[in-house]
């Protein structure tokens, strides 16, 4: 079953590729859009002022009509929609504007010759690239900038938007991923959502990749201390996939690219939002709502969420160990941890519009979580000394307590200069973590025939750590011309960690656990990181151009408190250039060149010389004597956009870095003074150098009006040199992996989504850190597969499904039926060999786990509901202009 499976789903995905590259030369197909119609989200803004000396109008007249078809005459005729007077500033402000339709302004002020100008939002089903969230919600927001009362009118600049974003956008520098329309992420978290995003690869840890290795992860385009298990997906808008970040942003990640998670936050006038509820087949339910208010000058906005969580895996490991004098030991372990717990999500925050073209906001986030786990170890060794073979068994049983607490802050301001689209921003976001743990350690020994030994003292594990991330950032954009700009801005980032273990053995006379302080650490953090940048951009007929250089300048220092040591290393500054080559080959194909110069510099966990106990047979201890590792990478992209509905993404690329940070395995000293024996030891090392050249392809087909594929196949080769640490080889491996993503839309207001995924045998990401299922230090790396030059992954492949009614006046609530790992095929089995062992080890968790989601919209664009009671004129206006969008 499981390789007509594997076979079946590998077949479709090619298929499905061939489809797309079949169908480029075939135009023609439906159009959408439809819902555009009814879209009340356009806002127009502007200042009136005095040609001749630039000073604002005060009391100038505002009238905007809209031609529409009258029912009674069957004519067509204009209809007042807005009557207001500029300020004291000489602004004014008309939203909750139909995005279809046209428009007239009038602007009359004693004293000055009247002002005309016609205006519309033009929708465009052409087949042309679709916008991102962002750039649509910029797009309806237009600022008309100073208008003169006594000069010609300024034609308003075309705008495109998109009716209803499809679940994936593909854009040239990303590719966006638009959650609201995932039915399979519906109640989890943000690593189900990385789960079915192209190009991004979820191991059954939750540790994501990004083309084989681990990107950044920045929240709402700014670094954060949430881990990805902590973001609820229902408060997810979207997700950007930047694979080559230009020169705007960090340098950091080492080139495996940026994840964007953006949050909700809705500024249309009036209230909405949505409360909803889960519950999944071991009975753990969820809870949550959100809300977005905006009244005149105030956007508010505030989300909640409560969950509960139970994950059950299933782990076997079989090893050989070389113990030398043609002395080995053959292992056998099996275990079955069980984590159950809950956490909490809360988000609050508002927009303040001081004026048309000032913006201040402000918003902060609470996220806490209390989780237990359990587990038994069984184990069988068999210890070969020729002639004599001595066989052992063991339970070992684990009970580990965790509890975190994650803070967040954000203030920011944005100002919009009269002329469009230049601005200035500047904001100060401010994170931090906490965490605590005990873990308790109970081993029972057996003789060959059963007979248990005698009993040895329980062991206990106690830690925590906090971290403080504090950035403050600013950033200028200004279009000189129509087919030229220049972007600037300067950065710092102030990273501050701490964190102590204590470890512990039981008194078997007294049953009080006393400390062990030779493994014992107390240990401080610290990492600063200036940076600065400009980009300059220009465009010549079909071809662009932008180029951009960032400056950085970056230090570390870190002391290990219980040793009285220290260390630090500081890099003056350094040079990371970006440039991006476009050429517009037709109205729907573009061909893209770009190269860039990134740094990764070791992490937390790499560095820190804390060695973990909680698996005698993987300890792992960081190196604080890494150095970053430095990477060019160059890629070029081909989109063709062939046929509505029908897309094409074509990538080649390619990464070579130096110094490349890897795990790798050695052998020293048992640190426990109790046991003079030897023990293996996993930690990290700067190996020579690494490179990976790749192509991957993206599709989009709308196969019929009801069903849409979208497609992801990523083929590459990972070579690592590595031969300078002892006991590893240099290694390489061709592999590839795929994504395919089936949306139905179905009669009586069903959906069903179908994704499946294949990850052939791969090398292990060279930096990829512990399993999410440790919890923070002193748990559960138990079975995780050691150096990356010493082992890979086996293939794995499985599939989820998720059907989605929708029901009550306008769809306003749904329910969702999710299973994810359908057929219990997505398994974590890893390979691992060197001098001092081969081991095996097979992981599996949570297959079959299904859960239903009930979800409520609610909300009133209607701007009368705040408006006070005595602007008779402007409630009437509203009141037209919602008849007008709904003919």
């Amino acid at each position: 079953m499981s390789k007509f499976l594997h076979y079946f789903f590998v077949s479709s995905l090619l298929l499905t590729s061939s489809l797309t590259l079949a169908q480029i030369s075939i135009p023609g197909s439906t159009r959408g859009g439809a819902q555009a119609q009814n879209m009340n989200m356009g806002h127009f803004y502007g200042k009136v002022v005095d040609a001749n000396t630039a000073k604002s109008i005060e009391g100038a007249s505002i009238l905007l009509l809209q031609n529409k078809l009258d029912t009674i005459s069957k004519k067509r005729k204009d209809y007042i929609i807005a009557t207001i007077l500029t300020d004291k500033k000489g602004e004014f402000s008309i939203e909750s504007l139909p995005v279809m339709g046209t428009f007239k302004l009038n602007i009359s002020s004693v004293g000055y010759a009247p002002y005309d100008q016609k205006l519309s939002f033009e929708l465009n089903f052409s087949g042309g690239k679709p916008a991102d969230m962002t750039s649509m919600m910029n797009a309806v927001d237009k600022d008309l900038g100073n208008i003169k009362m006594t000069q010609d009118a300024q034609q308003l600049q075309n705008v495109t938007v998109t009716a209803s974003a499809p679940l994936l956008q593909l854009n040239l520098d990303r590719k966006v991923y638009n959650v609201e329309k995932d039915l399979s992420a519906t109640g989890g978290t943000a690593v189900d959502v990385m789960k079915n995003i192209p190009s991004v690869n979820v191991d059954i840890e939750g540790n994501v990749s990004l083309r084989n290795a681990p990107p950044q992860i920045f929240v709402d385009g700014r670094p954060s201390t949430l881990t990805l298990d902590q973001i609820p997906a229902d408060q997810i808008a979207s997700v950007e996939i930047i694979t080559n970040p230009s020169a705007k942003f960090d340098a950091s990640g080492g080139g495996a690219g940026i994840l964007n998670i953006v949050l909700k936050k809705n500024r249309k006038v009036g209230y909405n939002g949505n409360v909803r509820a889960s519950i999944d087949s071991r009975g753990k339910p969820g809870f949550g709502g959100d809300v977005n208010v905006k009244q005149n000058k105030v956007n508010f906005f505030a989300a909640a969420q409560v969950g509960f969580r139970k994950s059950v895996t299933t782990v076997h490991t079989d090893r050989l160990d070389y113990l030398g004098m043609n002395k080995t030991a053959n292992l056998q372990q099996e275990s079955r941890p069980v984590g159950e717990g809950v956490f909490g999500f809360g988000r609050l925050g508002m927009d303040y519009f001081i004026d048309n073209r000032n913006t201040l906001s402000i918003s902060g986030n609470l996220v806490r979580g209390s989780f237990k786990s359990r587990d038994y170890i069984y184990s069988s060794r068999d210890t070969i000394a020729p002639p004599l073979i001595k066989n052992d068994k063991s339970e070992r049983k684990i009970a580990a307590t965790t509890n975190f607490k994650n803070t967040g802050a954000v203030l920011g301001f944005k100002h919009n200069f009269a002329r469009a689209n230049r601005d200035w921003t500047a904001d100060a976001n401010f994170n931090a973590s906490e965490n605590t743990n005990t873990s308790n350690y109970q081993s029972y020994y057996y003789d060959a025939s059963g007979n248990a030994k005698p009993m040895v003292g329980g062991e206990r594990a106690t830690g925590g750590g906090s971290t403080q991330f504090f950035t403050i950032q600013t950033d200028y954009s200004d279009p000189i011309t129509k087919t030229k700009k220049i972007e600037t801005g300067i950065r710092t980032a102030i990273r501050n960690f701490d964190s102590w273990n204590d470890n512990y053995i039981q008194n078997l006379t007294t049953g009080n656990f006393d400390l062990i302080p030779a493994i014992g650490v107390k240990y401080k953090f610290n990492d600063v990181v200036y940076a600065g940048y400009a980009s300059y951009t220009q465009q010549i007929k079909n071809f662009s151009f932008m180029g951009g250089l960032r400056l950085e300048s970056s230090e570390y220092k870190g002391t290990l408190i219980t040793k009285n040591q220290s260390f630090s290393n500081k890099y003056p500054i350094s040079l990371f250039p970006s440039v991006f080559f476009t050429q517009k080959l037709s109205k729907k194909e573009d061909l893209q060149l770009n190269y860039s110069r990134k740094i990764n510099r070791p992490n937390f966990f790499q560095i820190i010389p804390f060695i973990d106990f909680s698996d005698s047979l993987n300890l792992t201890v960081g190196n604080p004597d890494l150095k970053p590792e430095f990477t060019n990478l160059v890629e070029v992209t081909y989109s063709n956009q062939y046929a509505t509905g029908h897309s094409l993404l074509a990538s080649a690329y390619g990464k070579y870095t130096n110094d490349l940070i890897t795990r790798y395995q050695y052998r020293a000293p048992n640190p426990n003074p109790n046991k003079p024996d030897s023990v293996i030891f996993t930690s990290y090392a700067n190996a020579q150098s690494s490179y990976t050249i790749g192509l991957e392809l993206t599709g989009k087909n709308k196969i019929a009006k009801w069903w849409d594929i979208t497609s992801n196949i990523n083929l590459y080769k990972v070579a690592i040199e590595a031969s300078n640490l002892a006991g590893t080889n240099n290694s390489d491996l061709v592999s590839w992996f795929g994504k395919i993503s089936n949306s139905f839309k179905l009669p009586k207001s069903f959906s069903i989504q179908l994704n499946g995924d294949y990850q052939s045998r791969t090398l292990l990401p060279s930096n990829s850190l512990r399993g999410s299922s440790g919890g923070g230090f002193g748990g559960g790396i138990f079975g995780q597969t050691v150096s990356t030059a010493q082992g890979y992954i086996k293939p794995v492949y499985g599939a989820d499904i998720s059907i989605r009614k929708d029901f009550l006046k306008n769809n306003a609530a749904s329910l969702t039926l999710q299973c994810s790992d359908v057929f219990r095929t997505k398994v974590s089995a890893t390979h691992a060999e060197n001098g001092y062992f081969i081991q095996d080890n097979f992981r599996r968790r949570d297959p079959q786990v299904f859960r239903l989601n009930f979800n409520w919209r609610f909300g009133k664009f209607d701007v009368a509901l705040f408006k006070r009671k005595n602007l008779k004129s402007e409630m009437e206006s509203m009141q037209n202009m919602q008849q007008v969008g709904g003919q």
